[in-house]
């Protein structure tokens, strides 16, 4: 098969990943109908893909392909079902989480109601499976079942990693540091890091070790790029903000992961330090509904994580998972692409500070 065109362009990072994240959002918007009940379904499953967002995680996966020597074009179908994927995941995690933004405007949930945006939520999973089906004709039946393992594979890991987080919340649990880091990486290393960059480079042919190498290094990046999420979640700029390209902001609410009761690396660091007072009265936060919390919890939460040090623990507990992921792509070959990823991993976790 010749070549197929691409709009990609891998001058730099900016122009990667604004060609990257048009490419797919044109694309994946193309996939949806226009047609009844489109109140009900193709208008609302329009919603969250048209709000934009980073979009990185098909931004990767297409770099991964072409950094192993492989047409992104061919590519193309895959990146648009972890696409599809992300924006099914967005709509059930609000849901399950009560969260009240997403990339700065209401969820779909509070727009809608429950039922329908489950609905929607259901049809963008469904989506995920349409859109493989393209690689049968793109890559050949072998190459195309594989992909489609290794989609599952990254489906079940995150499914697994979410009941974690979602169980924890629901039973009053405070894990572990090596609790937590299996958590994160089945729910945001495999879907986040590894499975784009493993699934980019299955495409493209390449020998198992690049895979390999190319997942390890997907995953470490995943669990830092969670990590400063969840530090700009607490960030004075990051209230309303919806992410734009690779622009900072969080786009939920700030402070919405203490509302929500995660468990994130700063609730486990804050755990560790504070005095059963206040140990406690964190806990009492945190089982709060997200509505009942106050402004002013949040900002006790916040200021007790500047002041005991959880937030410079967890910040140099990014800055390591970064300069990891740069060691691991330093044993890949150097091309365009391996500078964008290098760019890319400085980027959201060196540059976005919080």
């Amino acid at each position: 098969m010749p070549p197929l065109s691409h709009p990609l362009d891998f001058s730099s990072l900016p122009a990667y990943l604004d060609s990257a994240a048009r490419w797919v959002g044109d694309e994946l918007l193309a996939r949806i109908p226009r047609q009844e009940p489109a109140r009900w379904l193709y208008e609302p499953a329009r919603d969250y893909p048209s709000r934009g967002g980073k979009r990185f995680r098909p931004a990767l996966l297409l770099l991964s392909a072409a950094q192993a020597g492989g047409d992104p074009a061919l590519a193309l179908p895959s990146a648009l079902a972890l696409e599809a994927f992300q924006n099914f995941a967005l709509v059930h995690d609000d849901i399950q989480d009560g969260s009240l933004l997403r990339r700065g405007k209401p969820t779909l949930h509070r727009q809608v109601g429950i039922p329908l945006a489950i609905n929607v939520g259901d049809y963008l999973f469904g989506l995920v499976y349409r859109l493989l089906a393209e690689n049968e004709q793109r890559l050949g039946a072998a190459p195309a079942w594989r992909v489609l393992t290794q989609f599952n594979q990254v489906f079940g890991e995150t499914f697994e990693g979410q009941a974690m987080d979602i169980g924890w919340i629901a039973e009053n649990i405070v894990p572990d540091r090596e609790q937590y880091e299996t958590m994160i990486r089945k729910k945001t290393g495999w879907y986040t890091g590894r499975g784009p960059c493993q699934i980019g480079a299955l495409i493209a042919g390449a020998a198992p070790d690049l895979v390999a190498r190319l997942g390890d290094f997907g995953e470490t990046l995943g669990i830092g790029f969670q990590m400063q999420d969840d530090l700009l979640n607490l960030a004075p700029d990051s209230s309303g903000q919806g992410p734009q390209g690779m622009q900072g902001g969080y786009g939920k609410e700030r402070g919405g992961d203490i509302a929500e009761g995660k468990r994130t690396l700063i609730v486990i660091e804050l755990m560790e330090r504070l005095p059963a007072p206040e140990k406690k009265r964190l806990t009492g936060i945190l089982l709060k509904p997200p509505a009942e919390t106050l402004p002013q919890e949040i900002e006790w939460v916040i200021d007790q994580a500047t002041t005991t040090g959880s937030l410079d623990a967890v910040r140099l507990r990014c800055r390591e998972m970064g300069n990891r992921a740069l060691d691991l792509l330093a044993g890949i070959p150097p091309t365009p692409q391996r500078q964008i990823l290098e760019g890319l991993t400085r980027h959201l976790i060196f540059d976005r500070t919080a």
